[in-house]
């Protein structure tokens, strides 16, 4: 037989209260999440799109000047942009390889360029008159003074491309400050320092090597403002108000337009010396086109 029994208040509190506290905890653990203090996310991810399209266009260029260069078939693609550390970033290079400090001027700090020896040794191949279309094979050695040496013509173009792309977000002078052939002797970062790692597939011929590119994280962060004009440029468009305005600013503005004949030249002294029936020859043919300025700024011809 049940007993009616009636509950107090308090006990009616205490059964909210858990019940309000089991479901916070609930919710807390729901959003929690996994945190890796050694691989710090430091770049925002419409950054990384924007580093991503740059590239983009710098594997293009890169491939057009290759090939030009090499007078070979060179095919560039831009594999991934993820962030990694610099240990890990290092531990995925090949080893041995070919591996180089970019200086990255006006900033202060460098950036890592590493190409694959199943690239590098068929670029040489061709650069010293071979036809590069040799069967793949591994070489299993590091690259010597002499090779390295018959690679800068590669680098001035690489570094020239790379130069360019980078263009339109802030001027950047890449340099080549250091080699190596092992990827541990080259300390440029702390293990646990956050790069952003660049890979690029390059195909030359049969032969498929990869070139990566590791830029410090920290200088991509100080780049955060001139990649945010970037995409206020691309995507800001002027209404109809603002042309308005901008019309009502200039429309009592003074432009003074001269159409000049520049031909010959004379002296102020024959100049006064001219006489009724005197002939002065200005050397300008009938279908040159004349040349307009716009207050003392040449514009057009026409």
């Amino acid at each position: 037989m049940a007993l009616d029994r009636v509950l107090s208040q308090e006990e009616i509190d205490n059964v909210f209260r858990n019940l309000r506290e089991s479901s916070t905890e609930e919710d807390l653990t729901k959003r929690a999440q996994a945190y890796d203090f050694r691989r710090p996310d430091r770049i925002a991810k419409d950054q990384i799109r924007a580093i991503h399209l740059l590239h983009e266009n710098f594997a293009r260029t890169l491939a057009s000047s290759l090939s030009a260069y090499l007078r070979a078939y060179v095919i560039v693609n831009l594999v991934s942009v993820e962030q990694l550390s610099f240990m890990e970033f290092s531990q995925c290079l090949p080893s041995p390889t070919v591996v180089s400090a970019l200086g990255m001027r006006p900033y202060d700090g460098s950036a890592v360029l590493e190409l694959n020896p199943t690239l590098v040794f068929p670029i040489i191949e061709i650069l010293l008159g071979g036809t590069g279309k040799a069967a793949p094979f591994k070489i299993d050695r590091e690259i010597t003074e002499i090779e390295q040496s018959i690679l800068d013509g590669i680098y001035r173009i690489i570094l020239h491309d790379l130069r360019e792309a980078w263009l339109g977000v802030t001027a950047l002078e890449f340099t080549i400050e250091a080699s190596e052939t092992e990827p541990q002797m080259l300390q440029l970062l702390a293990p646990n320092e956050a790069v952003v790692a660049v890979s690029l597939e390059v195909r030359l011929g049969d032969h498929v090597g990869m070139m990566n590119i590791g830029i410090p994280s920290i200088i991509i962060k100080m780049l955060r403002q001139k990649f945010d004009q970037q995409w206020t440029v691309r995507k800001t468009e002027s209404t109809e108000l603002e042309q308005g305005r901008i019309m009502h600013l200039i429309r009592d503005a003074r432009v003074n337009l001269d159409a000049r004949l520049v031909g010959a030249s004379i002296t102020t002294e024959d100049l006064l010396a001219l006489d009724i029936g005197d002939v002065l020859k200005l050397d300008y043919a009938v279908k040159k086109p004349l040349t307009f300025y716009l207050n003392g700024v040449k514009k057009f011809e026409g």
